[in-house]
């Protein structure tokens, strides 16, 4: 009852004030003529307090319930009064006009004669029956008041809904241009770290080796002069990009998410509790943008398509992971509508290896959930690198890349299969980034081999064009994923942080073109025993097939990472992206999907 309160407006409080009145006069009138009635008193202050209290509750469910309550309860006690009284009909006034007040829709039809010419027709039956026309006339002109602040309080609705989606839109777009505004200082910032310091590495390299052919002192001042410009411009090129990322948000991920709660609950007036559970660390640009603007989304359609006043939002810094809720009290919906501003809230998400969940039912309000894997926390011993590739600029330029990263420590260069295979021998990295076509010995037959004497080692293979058929090859060898060279850098060392964990990473175009080249079983070993049914398409990898088929034996997450050498919040991931693909919501429902037809 007390939700109900909150949302009163003037309106609200003015009906109730009226209600009250009329309550305490009435039982100061039963009391005055107490001797007068043919009921105990106690049982007449009843009567009042059930007209008072049942119709305004049932006003609160809904205005049909109220409507026949109020004049059944209300009108029997004024025909009551009115068979002692006749000129106790007045008492009836007030109800009449909250009875137009609160009429809706198609209920004037018949509230407006039962309260205008019925009841006034009882009344008149029992007090003096010539009174009748002027009772009508009383009752009617009450009704047209209460109709008349009925079409004020809904246009003052209307208005002020207006002025609320208004404040939220002016809100949205606000934000929108911020954000907007730091994605793209970030892109140029990346775009000048990448092409620019790729290229003045290039040309530094090139100059570089023109030093054993410089063989007299003047062209060896002219190559260490242009060596030191092309530094210097370099330089200043990292100085400007600096430059650039600075002027982003330098706020930390639990501050923006405070400051957007701050002003939004500003502007819209609507309550929005945030609460932070767990440990804060830092998190990527990449990753506050992303919940920034998954709260902002959420935030925005609770009010706008919700109608919610109150959202409690909670962020959770787990073990292996960043989950992000945001829950309103609104309408909720059975069936939601895709529309660009999910499609692009699920795109963010998706775009890190992350997903986006979302549960509405009528009356129970919605409630949206963002969960991203976090980075690999910085460990005493960096991830160890090895790249393999046949051109040595594009080996340098990944170096240069990875360079960058805290956590990464770029080991070995091996320019072939062959000299990928003794270097793994000697150095043990953790991730080799092994490109398909080299002299020698190819990435297909490497990462075979590769896998075959250091089974720890995650191989990543890199290569250029969508190659479905090598793809396939390539990850039935053994390889833990497949990346295309034009991969965005974070996308690499993001893709990098997740094969190092365990998870089979394969880029999304390449992907798509397996599913259609060759449907859901393109990793599977072929051709497939005969006297065992293969699975009906699903679009599941071998891995999430494994982990689906440990699932349908009951084990826990915890069995099944220790029996396929993986962390439990890389099972929990992988079983989150299952009852994606498959459109189900536990492991139940999976398994009967998937295997449940197989007898």
């Amino acid at each position: 009852m007390l939700d109900f309160i909150k949302r009163w407006f003037w309106y609200d409080w003015m009906m109730f004030v009226i209600r009250t009145i009329l309550f305490v006069s009435l039982l100061f009138t039963l009391e005055h003529f107490s001797e007068q009635l043919t009921i105990p008193f106690w049982l007449g202050a009843l009567w009042g307090i059930t007209a008072f209290s049942i119709p305004w509750l049932c006003l609160q469910r809904h205005y049909t319930y109220y409507l026949i309550s109020e004049m059944v309860i209300s009108g029997g006690l004024c025909l009551y009064a009115v068979s002692l009284f006749p000129e106790a009909y007045v008492a009836f006034l007030g109800p009449t006009f909250m009875i137009a007040s609160n009429s809706a829709q198609k209920s004037y039809r018949w509230a407006g004669p039962m309260t205008i010419f019925v009841i006034p027709a009882l009344l008149a039956e029992l007090s003096e029956p010539s009174n009748l026309m002027t009772m009508i006339l009383q009752f009617g002109l009450i009704y047209a008041v209460g109709f008349a602040f009925q079409l004020l309080v809904v246009n003052h609705r209307q208005s002020e809904m207006i002025r609320d989606q208004y404040a939220v839109l002016e809100q949205y777009s606000s934000q929108v241009e911020r954000l907007t505004l730091a994605e793209e200082r970030n892109r140029l910032s990346k775009d000048l770290h990448d092409t620019m310091g790729h290229s003045f590495t290039s040309i530094m390299m090139g100059l570089e080796t023109l030093r054993s052919e410089v063989n007299t002192s003047e062209g060896a001042r002219k190559l260490e002069s242009l060596l030191q410009l092309t530094r210097g411009s370099l330089d200043e090129v990292r100085q400007y990009v600096h430059q650039v990322g600075a002027a982003q948000d330098s706020r930390t991920l639990v501050e923006s998410l405070q400051a957007l709660t701050a002003e939004f609950q500003a502007l819209t007036k609507v309550t929005v509790r945030l609460r932070i559970l767990g440990e804060e660390d830092q998190v990527s640009q990449q990753v506050k943008m992303t919940l920034h603007r998954c709260l902002q989304e959420s935030l925005t359609n609770a009010v706008r398509y919700g109608q919610a006043d109150e959202i409690a939002v909670s962020l959770h810094f787990e073990e292996k992971q960043l989950r992000l809720e945001v829950q309103d009290n609104g309408l909720g919906t059975e069936e939601l509508q895709a529309s660009f501003d999910l499609t692009a809230m699920k795109e963010r998400a998706s775009d890190l290896q992350g997903q986006v969940h979302i549960h509405s039912k009528p009356g129970e309000g919605t409630v949206v959930t963002c969960t991203l894997p976090r980075q690999a926390e910085q460990q005493e011993e960096a991830i160890r690198l090895l790249l393999v590739d046949g051109q040595p600029s594009i080996r340098e330029s990944l170096q240069m890349i990875l360079a960058r990263e805290k956590d990464f420590e770029v080991v070995g260069l091996a320019e072939d299969g062959e000299q990928a295979l003794e270097q793994c021998e000697r150095l043990r990295p953790h991730v080799v980034l092994m490109d398909l076509h080299m002299p020698r010995m190819d990435g297909v037959e490497a990462a075979k081999r590769v896998k075959q004497k250091h089974p720890g080692i995650r191989v990543l293979i890199m290569t250029t064009f969508q190659e479905t058929e090598k793809a396939v090859e390539a990850l039935r060898s053994g390889a833990d994923g497949y990346l295309l060279k034009s991969s965005e850098p974070q996308e690499l060392s993001e893709t990098i942080r997740l094969v190092h964990r365990g998870v089979m990473m394969i880029a999304q175009d390449v992907t798509n073109q397996l599913i259609q080249n060759y449907g859901g079983g393109a990793l599977r070993e072929q051709p497939a025993e005969p006297d065992k049914p293969l699975p009906p398409p699903s679009g599941l990898t071998p891995r999430e097939m494994d982990i689906l088929q440990c699932l349908s034996k009951g084990l826990r997450y915890k069995t099944i990472a220790a029996k396929l050498y993986l962390s439990e919040g890389t099972v929990r991931n992988y079983a989150s992206t299952i009852y994606t693909k498959l459109g189900v919501r536990n492991r139940e429902e999976a398994v009967q999907k998937v295997f449940g037809n197989q007898g």
